[in-house]
């Protein structure tokens, strides 16, 4: 890759990381800000003959609740999730207004970093490209709690007259709510038969959506622990991969690249085929994911698009091809180094779209004639060619 396209590359990569970190940031300042203005009962500066009595009485923990759902929205960025960015654009505005709200001296800050976060996000609207996958049990949960909730808002709301403290929707939401959660504060109680068997019936579906939508938080959770422990990548840690190293199957030749990456601590991921190779590998505590490397869906799980640079140097020339092909037409940038196994298949590794191909037996075959011809030491040649410098790797 050209100094233009490193450059470009890292431009892009400190882009994205700035696009999901300022919000993190701006995430913080909202909770903190929220929680240190939820007793303030007023607010101070320029705005406050503008702000509605309710709004100084609610700023606070509003601006909490802004912040948690930002911090929601963040998790989402970091996945790449398009309605994550979009929840993030319309959540950023809310923020610095929020912040003028409370009129404070902690607000500034938060203010500053949500405008300043606004045009980054807005900048890497391509890097956020994946869209909000759920799984059946996922949306049946979202549909239990959402149901739950209406069914008991909207009922005791009807039966308002049978409640104690029961006058407006919003009593209505909360009754439901700390019902559903059995929390029960014991303000809002029934006071017929009718609306006793209706908070029963409540208390029923609210425990039973909760306890799906617990389930279907806590099996991924899991998964991502059996996985890890298993030594198996999630999608969640492959989400997080960014300019590292992708090495295509596990041979002799590419046992070296895996133990020169590990040792400088380069990012990188090995796909391969064999659940053997794969077993030893865990061993070592490689990260790894097993897969044909020749097809598009590994290569996009484990981050062909951000990756530095791919490595194809398995006993298959064939397969490398493929391999290698895929790639390129994943990414177009992307530096791919390839190693053929038979002489006569540089060409076509070349044409496949490898920067650069190189034949280890040719090398070899060239470092034996010369040792046989006398020329020179050439075994400190070799010796050199095996301490390659750890910032050389992969460049």
């Amino acid at each position: 890759m050209s100094d233009r396209g490193q450059r470009r590359r890292l431009a892009q990569v400190l882009g994205l990381r700035a696009a999901v970190w300022l919000p993190t940031l701006v995430a913080v300042l909202s909770v903190v800000t929220g929680i240190i203005n939820i007793g303030a009962t007023s607010v101070v500066g320029p705005l406050s003959p503008y702000i509605p009595a309710v709004v100084e009485r609610t700023a606070g923990f509003t601006g909490a609740l802004t912040g948690f759902l930002m911090l929601m929205a963040v998790y989402g960025l970091r996945r790449r999730v398009r309605i994550a960015w979009g929840l993030t654009v319309l959540l950023l505005p809310v923020t610095a207004l929020q912040g003028l709200a409370q009129s404070s001296a902690y607000s500034l800050p938060l203010i500053v970093l949500s405008l300043l976060s606004l045009p980054t996000v807005l900048g890497n609207y391509r890097a956020f490209d994946r869209g909000l996958s759920l799984s059946t049990t996922q949306l049946a949960s979202l549909a239990a709690i959402v149901g739950a909730q209406a069914y008991g808002t909207i009922g005791a709301y009807v039966l308002r007259e049978e409640f104690a403290n029961v006058a407006t929707v919003t009593d209505a939401f909360y009754f439901t709510l700390v019902t559903a959660s059995t929390v029960g504060y014991g303000d809002v109680t029934p006071t017929t038969q009718t609306a006793r068997l209706f908070t029963m019936s409540v208390l029923l579906l609210g425990v039973a959506s909760f306890g799906v939508a617990l389930g279907t938080l806590l099996t991924p959770a899991i998964e991502a622990r059996l996985a890890q422990a298993l030594g198996t990548m999630n999608d969640s840690t492959l989400d997080l991969l960014e300019d590292h190293v992708i090495v295509v199957g596990v041979s002799d030749l590419t046992e070296p690249i895996i133990e020169e990456l590990a040792a400088a601590n380069r990012p990188s991921v090995v796909v391969t085929r064999s659940q053997e190779r794969a077993g030893r590998l865990r061993e070592r505590d490689i990260e790894f994911i097993v897969a044909d490397p020749s097809d598009e869906e590994p290569l996009r799980r484990v981050g062909v698009n951000r990756a530095r640079a791919l490595v194809a140097a398995t006993d298959n020339d064939a397969q490398d091809a493929m391999a290698v092909l895929t790639a390129r037409e994943l990414n177009p940038g992307l530096d791919i180094v390839a190693a053929a196994t038979d002489r006569e298949n540089v060409a076509k590794l070349r044409r496949a779209g490898a920067d650069t191909v190189i034949s280890p037996s040719v090398i070899g075959g060239h470092l034996l004639a010369q040792s046989a011809m006398g020329a020179g030491d050439v075994e400190s040649i070799a010796d050199r060619i095996m301490e390659v410098p750890e910032d050389d790797v992969a460049k």
